[in-house]
């Protein structure tokens, strides 16, 4: 069995939900995070906040914030245990960022040591 990361992205970061959907989001990601612990399958995951992020560039460049010259924020992720990308893809298809128009979801197996 192998572990893929499931990589939560938000079409736009700009545009901040407010506090009440946020909590409903997090509840509903609680939940979907727990039906997969019910199976063994979770290993470990957490969010990934936008205070203080920078983004380190080539000559040691750095920006404030996520916020490059793309459209796409990461907003966290989750590491699966799952017999193959089919499995963990599944999973993924549950992440309840997919209800934000424009966000996906990837999936990564995570290299072998």
């Amino acid at each position: 069995m192998d572990e893929y990361v499931l990589v939560m992205r938000n079409e736009d970061g700009k545009n901040l939900v407010s506090p009440e959907q946020m909590q409903i989001w997090m509840k509903q990601t609680m939940d979907w995070i727990g039906g997969i612990a019910a199976q063994n399958k979770f290993v470990s995951g957490t969010g990934l906040p936008f205070e203080d992020a920078r983004v380190v560039h080539p000559n040691n460049i750095v920006t404030n914030g996520p916020f490059g010259d793309i459209k796409e924020t990461i907003g966290g992720f989750i590491t699966v245990r799952a017999e193959s990308v089919d499995e963990a893809v599944e999973f993924a298809k549950g992440c309840p960022v997919l209800q934000g128009e424009g966000n996906s979801v990837e999936v990564r197996r995570v290299a072998s040591r």
